[in-house]
């Protein structure tokens, strides 16, 4: 089980970006949230096995309308007794 803390920057805002992103986080069992920012990048934080955590930025990335410029990524602390996935 691991945490990361994911900056996305691109056309990321406005194409369904966060709600991809909650629908593939509960497909994938994992936790955490999803946000836009207000320089119009998109910020997460998303816990569960790698390979998961992984296939959800994948089901994001294929969205029609969604174009990932760059993503920064980097290792957070676990957030225990986390719940579902959520938008902000």
């Amino acid at each position: 089980m691991i945490r990361r803390r994911i900056l996305f920057t691109g056309w990321v805002q406005g194409v369904g970006f966060r709600y991809r992103a909650v629908h593939a986080a509960q497909l994938y069992g994992c936790t955490g949230w999803v946000r836009n920012e207000p320089d119009g990048s998109v910020s997460m934080e998303i816990q569960g096995e790698e390979e998961a955590i992984d296939r959800v930025i994948l089901a994001i990335e294929r969205g029609m309308f969604v174009r990932v410029e760059n993503m920064d990524a980097r290792s957070v602390p676990l957030v225990a007794d986390e719940y579902g996935f959520r938008a902000d």
